[in-house]
């Protein structure tokens, strides 16, 4: 069992959807990564920073499911990052109302003692200077970093980006930031050319309609479980990344094939996080609800076929 450093963004949501609106709730990349990480029993940590307005109970509530918050900065007189969004009809496309930065306008991170030899490192959508930080605090080399982006910093912060990919071992982006960061519209050609930049493995996310793994030639596809309905998307990518690597975590094993499972095991978990609206899903998930629907996961992809 491997331990896992989470770095990325512990925050506030305001979100509206077609089936209804929120106020303030529990949020951020960090945030769902952690909670879907926790789900395979192992040591994680997380980094981040907050404001003087983050309730203690969301503290106490990762630290009961053995998340080490003691890389969470609480800055006393900030207050937390807010994000607020409006989905459109087809739930795949938003509007984002407000963005107040807060005290993540400053974060400077500093990994705890006890993470610097963290095993796994997932480094969550920020600043790519911010992700490089963190990289060159590690007093071992991690047996695998994950990182996430997104289109923001390839517009504003490029080569900072391109920088920090060198140093990864994964890359997590959904199909258009794929297309924007290789400028290749075939996802095939275009995870190519991300390889190019320095990462093993590429995984593509397509939402609805699953994830594409890459690497050295090897592919695979997983399918995201058809919903009845989808209450609030937020964090499904994150809580995607949470469950991969959790699992990576969990096993030890970072072979081609081992991240097939995990791949799965993130596609599963991102189904259950968009049933309710914020983190409300993940927070009272149980094993044998996971169990069942992994079930409905083999269902779905499994099949016998005679080839002659």
């Amino acid at each position: 069992m491997s331990k896992l450093l989470i770095v990325g963004t512990v925050a506030f949501d305001a979100i509206e959807t077609p089936f209804g609106k929120t106020d303030k709730i529990l949020g951020g990349a960090a945030t769902y990564i952690s909670l879907s990480a926790s789900n395979f029993g192992i040591e994680s940590g997380i980094v981040s920073v907050v404001g003087g307005d983050f309730p203690q109970e969301y503290l106490d509530m990762l630290n009961d499911r053995n998340i080490d918050t003691t890389g969470i900065e609480i800055i006393k007189d900030g207050k937390t990052f807010f994000w607020s969004g409006k989905y459109h009809n087809d739930m795949n496309s938003r509007d984002t109302l407000i963005t107040e930065l807060n005290v993540l306008e400053h974060f400077n991170p500093v990994v705890p003692e006890n993470f610097k030899d963290a095993e796994i490192v997932m480094l969550g959508n920020l600043h790519p200077g911010v992700q490089m930080s963190v990289i060159n605090q590690m007093t071992s080399k991690p047996k695998l970093i994950v990182l996430d982006t997104m289109d923001f910093w390839m517009n504003i912060a490029l080569e900072d980006l391109k920088a920090v990919i060198k140093k990864i071992d994964i890359i997590t982006i959904n199909d258009e930031e794929a297309r924007q960061l290789s400028g290749e519209y075939s996802l095939v050609n275009a995870a190519k050319k991300i390889h190019e930049m320095g990462p093993k493995y590429v995984v593509i996310k397509k939402g609805e309609h699953g994830a594409l793994l890459f690497s050295e030639g090897n592919m695979f596809y997983a399918p995201a479980l058809p919903l009845a309905e989808v209450f609030d998307p937020t964090g499904a990518g994150d809580t995607f990344a949470g469950g991969f690597t959790g699992y990576l975590a969990k096993t030890g094993n970072i072979s081609f094939e081992n991240m097939k499972n995990a791949v799965i095991y993130g596609s599963n978990l991102a189904s259950f996080c968009v049933e309710k609206f914020g983190t409300e899903r993940m927070v009272n998930l149980t094993q044998q609800e996971i169990k069942n629907r992994l079930e409905q996961f083999k269902k779905l992809t499994q099949f016998d076929i005679e080839l002659s």
